[in-house]
């Protein structure tokens, strides 16, 4: 399974924002600038991201997005869902675009394969927190600033 931009920006996005939430409500604009993500495609990511409660806006001066609740609580499987939909690695194990169980669920061999598959992805993605992905963040910009201190 290939994630599609608007998975991959989702959670560059959100990172971004996690990392600047601490001055309060975080501009879509000023996103579009540091992550170089159009600032339309952001605005219709972030219309499912509000949709299904992982970030709330506010409107007007000083507005702009901030997460609906902690980034500990917020992993990149929901994120992932939130704007691309069902975790399935094949078509079959996406009820809604299969319309149903799989007919040949009980005796497929390769179905209990991408059932296996796809609890695995479901797994490491829900194992992910947004936050997580902040400190990681921070520790390669320490890391990076050590570094241009020496070279100074």
């Amino acid at each position: 399974m290939r994630l599609s931009t608007r998975g991959r920006y989702a959670v560059r996005a959100l990172l971004d924002l996690t990392l600047h939430m601490e001055q309060g409500y975080v501009s879509l604009q000023a996103i579009s600038q540091r992550e170089d993500i159009s600032l339309h495609y952001l605005e219709q990511i972030f219309h499912k991201l509000k949709k299904q409660n992982i970030v709330k806006s506010k409107k007007g001066l000083g507005g702009g997005y901030l997460l609906a609740e902690d980034a500990k609580e917020i992993s990149i499987g929901d994120v992932i869902r939130a704007v691309e939909g069902p975790i399935a690695p094949v078509y079959c194990l996406d009820e809604k675009c299969a319309k149903g169980k799989c007919p040949r669920e009980k005796n497929c061999v390769t179905h209990q394969l991408w059932k296996r598959l796809e609890e695995r992805m479901e797994g490491f993605l829900d194992s992910v927190s947004l936050d997580q992905l902040k400190e990681e963040a921070n520790t390669i910009k320490s890391l990076q600033d050590i570094k241009a201190g020496c070279q100074k």
